[in-house]
């Protein structure tokens, strides 16, 4: 049985303080919560503060993207080993936004999530199609080369410690949302991929996220879907009511 993660992506969102009093407000609130795991993602600049205020509660931390070297000459960028120093258990890897802002590529996103792995951090992969793509019917071709670049080289062991998150770049911050058959039909191709790269028993475990406008409204729905193991939750995770109300999704 696969525990659902319900994660917060705060993107470029919130101060230090404003992190803090979410979280705050949040501990409370979900300190009964066994149905999933909770993680929120702040910005580089509060992953300390936050994680110093989740210490002890039912709250994970997870930065937002990281490099793959130790140190060295990357202005502007943090190394594993800093997220582990800042608090984090978890980090974002691939999302969207950095492949098309960054032009971030499978080859770097698979450097990444090595770079994770043997820190000790849990990455969540994103993986999907754009808008063009799905319209011209090329959906699994794309989820097919980005987890066959990004998981490269990997072992069974190795890629029992990631999660995945397909996130439909169509569907993100645009209100649109995949439909629950539609967002599973993504989810069981995924799973089937990992079934052929690494075997039943890793397929079967992985947890695979939905992204792409989750909100409390449509959260039951998504959730209601063998194949969709949780949700990675933009716009939605910055208020602490709404991102209440998907975490609680099972009474909705």
């Amino acid at each position: 049985m696969r525990k659902p993660v319900i994660a917060g992506n705060w993107k470029m969102y919130k101060t230090r303080g404003e992190a803090v009093a979410f979280i705050e407000e949040l501990k409370p609130r979900i300190a009964n919560v066994e149905h999933c795991d909770v993680i929120v993602a702040p910005p580089f600049t509060a992953l300390a503060e936050a994680a110093q205020t989740a210490k002890g509660s039912k709250v994970g931390i997870a930065a937002q993207d990281v490099h793959w070297d130790a140190e060295g000459a990357h202005t502007g960028d943090v190394s594993p080993g800093m997220l582990l120093d800042a608090g984090c258990s978890h980090v974002i890897i691939g999302h969207s936004e950095r492949r098309h802002d960054h032009g971030e590529t499978d080859e770097q996103v698979n450097r990444k999530l090595k770079a994770a792995l043997a820190a000790g951090l849990t990455p969540i992969v994103c993986v999907g199609e754009t808008l063009e793509e799905r319209e011209g019917g090329q959906t699994q071709k794309v989820l097919e080369r980005q987890f066959l670049g990004g998981f490269a080289g990997l072992t069974p062991p190795e890629f029992s410690r990631i999660m995945m998150a397909y996130e439909p770049v169509w569907a993100i911050g645009t209100g649109r949302t995949a439909t629950p058959e539609l967002a599973a039909e993504s989810h069981a191709f995924l799973r089937n991929l990992a079934r052929r790269q690494f075997g039943d028993e890793q397929a079967n475990a992985v947890r695979i996220l939905y992204g792409g406008s989750v909100k409390p409204q449509n959260v039951a729905g998504l959730m209601a879907q063998e194949e969709i193991d949780g949700a990675l939750v933009g716009g939605a995770s910055l208020s602490v009511e709404s991102f209440l109300a998907i975490i609680n999704y099972p009474s909705a």
